[in-house]
């Protein structure tokens, strides 16, 4: 198939284009390098690689025209600062109008979404937290702007599926705190854990279930892609220092979660693992050595959140 993946040589969009150029695809990607890396993609038959904005109206339109996808894979998104909420609307809202209707317009068999789980809120009524929970935007930019594209592409009557995530991990992932545990690990600071628990998904996981959706698996609408099991922070930190075989790190600071920071985010992914027959295969404690091994070979030279900090 002619797939395009908006935001490709990112953490997710490059793991797909490899496993789909694997297969045989072809695969155009379209980054404009603000959180993507150019080593995430590696130069070989059946890959193109447009560099530019997905908020250009006239590069995307003349792109989808010249390539002719069959599907969409939009993976792009504006999380680099929580401030910024201009590039958010740029990117996330007019960006994913852009892309949607460009899709429209090339008569798309699917447009598949990645969304934010920040789309229920900080502090979500529920857990775990299902597909029928209100979405609840107040909590950051992020959730704002993702969840306006998200609409949009309902809008649009294509053929769609948002998966709503959860935190997902990985070699070249560089947002979250498991690369911040190893930068500062690397460096022998100390590093603080707070008293919440995550969902955490390993991205070879999150893949399998996308392919399931690019070859047609799935109903119209969104889904969930999650572990079903929560983990607490500390364990990820816990883990991270197993697998950089540390012997001796400076003491863990454990703080208490501030009051608007939710005590746990748990998606409930029975709908997917139903619709999909998917389920994860990768644990904690196997896809964390797997990403230190990756940072271990290539660093971590910045991260990055979606939320404020301090």
């Amino acid at each position: 198939m002619n797939i395009v993946i908006t935001g490709g040589a990112g953490f997710i969009g490059s793991h797909l284009a490899d496993r789909l150029l694997a297969r045989g695809d072809q695969v155009l990607v379209i980054d404009n390098y603000r959180t993507g890396r150019r080593d995430n993609l590696v130069p070989q038959k059946g890959l193109t690689i447009v560099e530019g904005s997905i908020a250009d109206v006239d590069l995307i339109h003349r792109t989808f025209a010249d390539f002719r996808p069959q599907v969409v894979v939009h993976a792009a998104a504006s999380y680099h600062d929580p401030e910024d909420w201009e590039e958010d609307a740029r990117t996330n809202v007019q960006g994913t109008a852009v892309v949607t209707q460009a899709a429209m317009r090339q008569e798309v068999g699917r447009l598949i979404y990645f969304q934010t789980a920040l789309c229920y809120g900080l502090k979500p009524l529920e857990q775990p937290i299902t597909l029928d929970h209100p979405l609840i935007l107040e909590g950051s930019s992020y959730a704002i702007s993702k969840t306006a594209g998200e609409r949009y592409i309902a809008l649009s009557g294509i053929d769609y599926i948002s998966f709503r995530l959860a935190n997902a991990y990985g070699p070249r992932n560089i947002s979250g705190p498991l690369p911040i545990f190893f930068q500062r690990l690397e460096q022998g600071k100390g590093c603080f854990v707070v008293n919440t628990r995550r969902d955490f998904i390993f991205v070879q996981d999150l893949v399998d279930c996308t392919m399931m959706a690019i070859d047609g698996k799935g109903k119209k609408g969104a889904y969930h892609i999650s572990s079903g099991t929560d983990f607490a922070i500390e364990e990820l930190y816990n883990a991270t220092v197993d697998a950089m075989g540390l012997s001796s790190v400076p003491m863990v600071e454990r703080r208490q979660r501030s009051p608007e920071d939710a005590a746990t985010i748990l998606l409930d992914p029975s709908r997917t693992n139903d619709d999909f027959g998917w389920s994860v295969s990768a644990p904690l404690n196997e896809g964390v050595p797997r990403t230190i091994a990756y940072y271990k070979k290539y660093g971590v030279k910045e991260t990055f959140t979606h939320l404020k900090h301090d």
